[in-house]
């Protein structure tokens, strides 16, 4: 990819832009390595020979044939060179002086690369950290999984990338943690939102010891589909491996349960989390007592330290000298882990680096799972472009909000979501709210937007049996307009609610109120009624007949009859939520 030779991209390898420096003792990326041993075109001599004579060679250096100006004479007793055909040059004009060196600097796509290959690296923690580094030296290093939805690498609108870590133990360096001969449970989930503006970002970290339904799940396997029966009141963790469901199948739970559609997924095992740490050096940890944890064999003392290598796996893997010593505690380690993880990638001791690069791309693919948007280094490049636009200040870590599972007494060994404050964090996310701050500017212009939109909710409300709507179905699910209406007219009192059929176009993302300025008080009370965010009321600018009826479009955030659209999300985080911010250095585990 980085061939820039002309016309000569496609004949170069990138494996042989590695070269092994015997000065060195190590490998380094050599971007003009293929051209050095061709002569340079009209010098009538080898870059390698003129390096050789430049740098005191004991061999005589074949001194190159001098370029002569069109129409003038060479020196004497030397043989005049003709100009380049068809290539005449003004009179006067400076005779050719060779190719010039050019100034080195980063493309767009490198810079890309270099995103893909660091700052993403930090996602894959827990069970797994790994880094996309877009070199198709890596590509078939990529593992691929068909969940059924093949999703382009980048997408109009907020993306949300699923990231797996699995507790499965075999493969090289996957012995000895745990329980031996595990098939691979969601050890360590994120969900990793990325605004639809791109200016800020959010990683939800889900514990997997709460108790949750899993869905049914489509799976394929040997090109057969089989539909692996969902399960109710289970672990999280068992979305994965348990029942042989795969990655599709934890995917669907996440969308489930917190409303938000999944992009695309990424999944690693223990492996990658030691090398990608000793690949970048060592990262920075802090930790506010000594730890001695015979069971994860992590032994630190108070303060600071740079681990790699299997303390960098012990550390994220870690619970019984912290906190109340459960999964909650050990995720407060793995996002402190996580945000000096990004900060490490990001810094230009990483990215200038061409080794570490390398090493960070090899650890990576060897351990990485994808589902097919996403399943080749082109298409991974695509997505670190575009993730790269979100600034370091303006990502944050949370835990999904959770409490105690009431059924099991005193002896707390898994957990239940805790809605009342899971709600409005889930609401905060999928309205594009960020849990950091952003610049003032932009957050003027959001709370006068806001603030216009909420007017239209203010004033008076029609009476329910005044309401007149045409009820149309872009949800993508059969029957969906019908259960509306069919609800709306029997527990509501909305007698003049009716089916419109299909929506034009197809499937739409979100539910849409249109009405006029004279139907305001109409829409004030569906909207009450259905839970509508004030983003899903769109007002004509005319008046409309006085039996003319609005229309609802429902869209894909349409989950039930009964049950709102959207839940109002708060200006900013509750003080509750568990968060981190990732270029928070002064994080010290308790």
């Amino acid at each position: 990819m980085d061939a820039q030779g002309r016309g000569r991209a496609g004949d170069i390898d990138p494996a042989d832009q590695w070269v092994f420096d015997p000065k060195t003792g190590s490998y380094e990326l050599r971007l003009d390595h293929a051209e050095e041993s061709e002569a340079t075109p009209g010098s009538g001599t080898s870059r390698a020979a003129s390096s050789s004579a430049s740098e005191g060679s004991d061999s005589p250096a074949v001194p190159a044939p001098a370029r002569s100006r069109v129409g003038t004479e060479d020196k004497p007793g030397r043989r005049t060179v003709p100009g380049q055909r068809g290539n005449p040059r003004r009179a006067g004009a400076k005779p050719a002086q060779g190719r010039r060196k050019p100034k080195p600097k980063q493309s767009k796509k490198k810079k890309a690369l270099m995103w893909t290959g660091g700052t993403l690296a930090f996602i894959l923690v827990g069970g797994s950290v790994a880094a996309y580094l877009v070199y198709q030296h890596f590509n078939n290093n990529i593992d691929k999984v068909d969940v059924g939805i093949n999703n382009d690498a980048v997408i109009d609108g907020p993306v949300n990338i699923l990231v797996i870590g699995t507790d499965k133990r075999d493969g090289k360096g996957n012995q000895g943690y745990g329980d031996e001969g595990s098939v691979g449970h969601a050890d360590t989930t994120l969900l990793f939102h990325v605004s639809e503006d791109r200016t800020n970002a959010t990683a939800l970290s889900i514990p997997r010891d709460m108790i949750t339904d899993i869905p049914d799940c489509p799976t394929k396997k040997d090109g057969k589909t089989t539909v692996i029966p969902g399960s109710k009141g289970v672990r999280f963790n068992e979305s994965l491996g348990q029942e042989e469901r795969d990655p599709g199948c934890t995917w669907r739970t996440v969308e489930s349960l917190t409303g938000l559609k999944v992009t695309h997924f990424m999944m690693a095992d223990f492996n990658a989390v030691k090398q990608l740490s000793s690949a970048v050096g060592g990262v920075e940890v802090c930790l506010a007592k000594d730890i001695n944890d015979p069971k994860s064999h992590l032994k630190l003392s108070k303060g600071r330290h740079e681990i790699e290598g299997e303390d960098a796996l012990a550390f994220v893997r870690t619970r019984h000298s912290v906190g109340f010593e459960s999964d909650l505690d050990r995720i407060k380690l793995q996002q402190q882990f996580l945000s000096s993880m990004i900060r490490k990638m990001k810094s230009g001791d990483t990215l200038s680096n061409p080794k570490k690069l390398y090493d960070l791309g090899n650890a990576a693919t060897k351990s990485l799972t994808v589902d097919t948007g996403i399943g080749s280094v082109s298409k991974l490049t695509s997505l670190g472009k575009e993730l790269s636009k979100v600034n370091l200040e303006n990502i944050t870590f949370a835990t999904v909000p959770v409490k105690d599972n009431p059924a099991e007494g005193k002896n707390h060994r898994t957990v239940v979501l805790d809605k009342p404050r899971a709600d409005p964090l889930f609401a905060m996310v999928q309205q594009d709210v960020s849990l950091t701050e952003v610049k003032e500017k932009e957050k003027k212009a959001s709370e006068a937007a806001d603030a216009k939109q909420a007017a239209l909710l203010k004033g008076p409300k029609a009476e329910p049996a005044a309401v007149r709507v045409k009820v149309q179905n872009g949800s993508g699910r059969i029957g969906a307009a019908q259960e509306a209406v069919t609800w709306m007219q029997n527990s509501k009192g909305m007698r003049l609610t009716t089916n419109g059929g299909n929506a034009t176009g197809g499937k739409k993302d979100k539910t849409i109120l249109e009405f006029a300025p004279n139907q305001a008080d109409q829409a004030r009370r569906l909207a009450e009624v259905m839970g509508l965010p004030v983003e899903a009321l769109k007002e004509a600018k005319s008046d409309a007949a006085p039996t003319a009826g609005m229309t609802l479009v429902l869209g894909a955030d349409f989950k039930a009859a009964g049950t709102p659209i959207s839940v109002p999300a708060p200006a900013k985080a509750p003080k509750e939520i568990q968060k981190i911010e990732a270029d928070d250095k002064n994080i010290c585990a308790k």
